[in-house]
């Protein structure tokens, strides 16, 4: 029988230093099994952040029916997923068939060409050595493997195509009229036709912003760059206007300190920023907490 220890103890959930893009939505999901399944994800979680200190953890595929998504640990692509069903905690490796295992830890979805997993069962343990030793060698698989051509930059180097035959048009505020695209190419496109003092500001806060969200996925939609992380919404947006670069959180309301332009949406907050006055420190932690909130979803 293969061996999955969970402990009987109660493992802390609050208490990792890596950077975690959604643990209250993990550590919501935890305690919502309220059963054998909540000790053995977090006995789970707690394994792979040691096994991986640079791992990252989010919840993937939020739906109405189920709003709490699915957790999902990633570093230089998906890891894993952990799900729990009635019966079962599955632990899903992106490339498990790719992996080595010697322990014979996977013991499911054992028919494909790619994925691979492990189902631990009430009362099951998980050799928590040989476990660890697996994580590890995801990431490792994941840091060798070429990367993918993603929808994103396929739609930005059509993007960037397009931009490229036609030079951008400056709307009322001196604000560029850019074609609605996903992926970096139409953001940088906005950037460059952006006026003046507003093009180092409109740099500098995409580099923050990609600083501070590794994952973060982009797009222009309505003359302005939108900033989100997969499956989870928009988290902030800007907008050139003729005396400032307006930066709105969509869920600024939840922030704090609470960004100090109101909206006439009871969620959104704004921060104007005007030529040189472009507090980073301050910016950095709003993003920060904006990416890890649901986001908006138009």
């Amino acid at each position: 029988m293969r061996q999955t220890h969970v402990s009987g103890k109660r493992i802390s959930q609050n208490t990792y230093s890596t950077p975690l893009v959604f643990p209250r939505l993990i550590d919501e999901r935890i305690r919502s099994l309220g059963d054998w399944r909540a000790e053995t994800l977090a006995e789970v979680r707690r394994l792979i952040h040691e096994a991986d200190p640079d791992i990252v953890e989010e919840c993937n595929w939020i739906k109405p029916t189920n709003p709490l998504g699915v957790p999902v640990w990633s570093h230089a692509g998906i890891v894993c997923t952990g799900e729990a069903y009635n019966q079962v905690v599955k632990l899903t490796f992106a490339r498990g068939a790719s992996l080595e295992d010697p322990r014979g830890l996977f013991n499911s979805s054992l028919e494909g060409n790619t994925r691979r997993a492990i189902d631990i069962r009430e009362g099951e343990v998980l050799d928590a050595e040989a476990f660890k030793a697996l994580i590890q060698a995801a990431v490792a698989e994941n840091l060798s493997a070429p990367a993918p051509v993603s929808r994103d930059a396929e739609s930005s180097e059509r993007s960037a195509r397009t931009t490229k035959a036609k030079p951008s048009k400056l709307l009322s505020g001196g604000n560029p009229q850019i074609a609605k695209a996903d992926g970096d190419a139409p953001v940088q496109a906005y950037i460059a036709a952006m006026p003046g003092w507003k093009r180092d500001i409109g740099k500098r806060l995409d580099a923050l912003i990609v600083r501070n969200v590794p994952n973060v996925r982009k797009a222009v939609k309505w003359n302005t760059p939108f900033y989100g992380i997969e499956s989870q919404g928009w988290f902030l947006g800007f907008h050139c206007m003729t005396k400032y670069v307006n930066v709105a959180f969509f869920r600024g309301t939840s922030l704090r300190p609470v960004p100090p332009g109101a909206s006439k949406s009871k969620d959104t907050r704004y921060a104007d920023i005007h030529e040189g006055e472009l507090d980073e420190a301050q910016m950095a932690t709003w993003v920060k907490q904006a990416a890890a909130l649901p986001g908006w979803v138009p």
